[in-house]
């Protein structure tokens, strides 16, 4: 079994490690509606792999299999207790409300059958005004989302005990430092896009000097995706040139990158040899020379709102979608 290391975070309880590498949980058949799209077979063979950081989210439906998974492998002795594992779930734009924040990671905790989760993300900076989750959003059905209300929503978690840290996800360096100019709690992670074709320099810059933990999701592409994934850096040249060197895979190449760029990652497999490989990072390094030829690898960005999480043109993502770029 793989020990994972971990990097520091805020949280409640003072700095704290989060596990490098998380197991992802989406997938396109939960964002498209269906329930107990992750088995939680696949869950309990990534424990004994070594995985003890697992992403979820409301979105993905897969809340209620993580928890059951957590459960059995509580009851088979693979972990001692629950604070083995680090949780992370987020809040979905339908509850990007002050009001409705407190109720969304009850929810959320009442699928995992958890008590606590160790991180709380605002899912996306929108809010969509709808009575229940569905794709695509109609461009009526956004709506600017007022950070400062949902921020101390997002404290109050943290505060009585519900997440010991809270973030935010797909965040950009302008509304982010808007939430330092009144956070009474700082957020300690963002989640983002990141992999060696759209690197992201400027804004893990930002974050690295405000104390914000990077994490990349997509780290691969989100390969196999029809709705957002692409094959663009399974398929790049120098990365398959760099792993054909290093006897290690275009996986591989990638994930060390990021690693060695200091930002933990998420990423997602529900194959158990390629959930081994994914871990086969830590014993040996990038040289200069490899470094350097990532960095010059041309730069694309996947996910945009428009045309993601919604077919018709909105200002309001049309903006925020200029400012990830």
């Amino acid at each position: 079994m793989v020990t994972i290391p971990g990097m520091m975070i805020s949280s409640s309880d003072g700095p704290r490690p989060i596990p490098v590498i998380a197991m992802g949980t989406a997938s396109e058949s939960g964002l498209l509606g269906n329930d107990d799209v992750v088995k939680s077979s696949t869950i309990i063979e990534a424990i004994k792999l070594g995985y003890r950081h697992f992403d979820t989210a409301a979105i993905y439906r897969t809340e209620k299999p993580l928890g059951e998974a957590i459960r059995e492998a509580l009851r088979l002795g693979l972990i001692k207790s629950r604070s083995e594992l680090f949780i992370t779930t987020k809040l979905w734009c339908t509850s990007a409300d002050r009001h409705l924040v407190l109720p969304a990671i009850n929810h959320s905790l009442q699928n995992l059958g958890l008590e606590y989760v160790d991180l709380y993300l605002i899912h996306w900076p929108i809010k969509s005004i709808q009575d229940e989750i569905k794709f695509p959003i109609p461009k009526e059905c956004v709506a600017t989302l007022d950070i400062k209300a949902v921020w101390a929503a997002m404290e109050e978690c943290q505060n009585i005990g519900l997440t010991k840290s809270i973030g935010v996800s797909n965040f950009y360096p302008k509304i982010i430092q808007q939430i330092l100019s009144f956070a009474k709690i700082q957020p300690a992670v963002n989640q983002v896009e990141m992999n060696p074709l759209w690197q992201q320099k400027k804004l893990v810059q930002f974050c690295k000097e405000n104390n914000i933990l990077v994490t990349a999701y997509s780290p691969l592409g989100g390969f196999g995706n029809y709705v957002w994934g692409h094959n663009r850096v399974m398929e790049c040249d120098i990365l398959q040139e760099i792993a054909k060197s290093k006897g290690k895979t275009v996986a591989q190449i990638s994930l060390k990158w990021l690693y060695e760029q200091g930002v933990s990652i998420a990423v997602k497999s529900f194959n158990t040899e390629r959930m081994k490989q994914n871990l086969d990072i830590f014993s040996w390094s990038l040289t200069k020379e490899e470094l350097e030829k990532i960095d010059k690898i041309p730069q694309r960005r996947r996910v945009y709102l428009i045309g993601t999480m919604s077919t018709e043109p909105n200002n309001i993502m049309a903006e925020i979608d200029a400012e990830l770029d």
